[in-house]
């Protein structure tokens, strides 16, 4: 069997998604379960609450009264637990579609998605193998928001007569139509959540020489900021140490979005256009040599400007204005996106008015073809063209 090596030892935050029932805490609770995350006293009331049944491991996850009495997530639950190679920060996102922008909070900023597919669904002897709308949708909301890894895990293997056959053609189905949306896929993973197949230990099985989905996640890289390349730095704070002493320096706060800033640099100020000298940078109260992307930083420059919180810093002539843009768009409100009508866009720290001119096509998640549209409804993927 070939085990991938361990090339990252940061925390990896993940999350999981799929269709409701597809096992997403179960699979959570037995990762927390095999690897010992679980506390005395968690266990002791699954334990009774069992009364002698095999623990149901997806109450550790299922936190709210509501997901317990249904059965399934709502919320999105996050979790820890450590091995000795790495920490790892789980969110367990919903599957009912009603749910879908919780999957989507859950999904920002995450390392890696763990994609489950319920073979038990699936007509896994259909060529081809048409795979559940919420499968594809919530890989391609992963794929959208720019999640590094993606990772399909297909399971209940234990509830099929033919297992080697069944993930052989979930497998081809799944990468047909990752290659098909532009997704890098990390990997194709069978488990059993349910009796902890593949899913810290490897699976004992003829068909199957890869990794299991913990040996998997070890491996994965987590997220990598882009440190070289031009400064850019939404300025979330500013402020004026020793208020009315004088004419004392302003520092400005913001979270390095990409690049690295130090003292001499020189920097531009957007939408003031002005440019200025960096005389010094801070981290964490401390003068430093450099800050780089994904740290916050102080910047203190050579001459007063007009500076306030939703500006910019950036490499001088790095970076342009427009009014008009384009996007790709999940639409998660119950509302439909309409052309003409007024929203909010978040841009930097800062809220600013801007209307849809234009929808372009919507996106057929069954058959990824772009089709024309007048509105995108509620969980709907679109091209659209933005005006502030």
């Amino acid at each position: 069997m070939s085990t991938p090596q361990v090339k990252d030892h940061r925390a990896l935050r993940f999350l999981t998604a799929g269709s409701v029932d597809d096992g997403k805490s179960t699979l959570i609770g037995r990762l927390l379960f095999d690897s010992r995350a679980i506390l005395a006293d968690q266990l002791d009331t699954l334990e009774k609450r069992a009364a002698g049944a095999p623990i149901d491991l997806s109450l550790l996850t299922d936190g709210l009264e509501a997901e317990r009495e249904q059965g399934i997530t709502i919320d999105v639950a996050y979790r820890y637990f450590a091995t000795k190679q790495r920490k790892f920060i789980i969110a367990d996102a919903p599957g009912h579609e009603q749910y879908t922008r919780n999957m989507v909070t859950a999904a920002a900023g995450s390392d890696a998605a763990v994609v489950l597919v319920d073979i038990t669904k699936l007509d896994t002897h259909a060529s081809p193998m048409p795979l559940l709308a919420q499968t594809r949708r919530h890989a391609l909301l992963a794929h959208l928001l720019r999640v590094p890894s993606i990772v399909f895990a297909v399971n209940k293997l234990d509830a099929v007569s033919d297992p080697a056959q069944a993930f052989t053609a979930t497998k081809t189905a799944l990468l047909a139509f990752a290659q098909q949306a532009g997704i890098a896929v990390a990997g194709v993973i069978p488990v059993s959540a349910l009796r902890g197949d593949n899913v810290t230990q490897p699976l004992a099985a003829d068909w199957y020489d890869g990794p299991s989905l913990l040996q998997l996640l070890e491996a994965l890289p987590a997220l990598q900021e882009r440190k070289d390349g031009d400064l850019l730095i939404p300025v979330q704070y500013v402020s004026r140490e020793g208020e009315g002493t004088g004419n004392q320096p302003r520092t400005l706060y913001g979270r390095v979005a990409h690049g690295r800033v130090k003292a001499g640099d020189t920097v531009q100020v957007f939408p003031s256009n002005q440019t200025a000298m960096v005389a010094e940078v801070r981290l964490a109260g401390d003068v430093v040599d450099v800050v780089e992307a994904g740290q916050s930083a102080g910047v203190v420059l050579d001459r007063q400007l007009d500076v306030s919180r939703g500006d910019w810093i950036s490499t001088p002539s790095t970076i342009h204005e427009t009014q008009r843009f384009s996007a790709t768009l999940a639409w998660l409100d119950t509302e439909p996106a309409v052309v003409g009508r007024k929203y909010w866009v978040r841009h930097g720290n800062r809220w600013v008015q801007a209307r849809i001119t234009a929808i372009e096509s919507r996106l057929d998640i069954h058959t990824l073809e772009a089709i024309d549209a007048n509105q995108l409804a509620v969980n709907e993927i679109g091209h659209v063209i933005v005006e502030t």
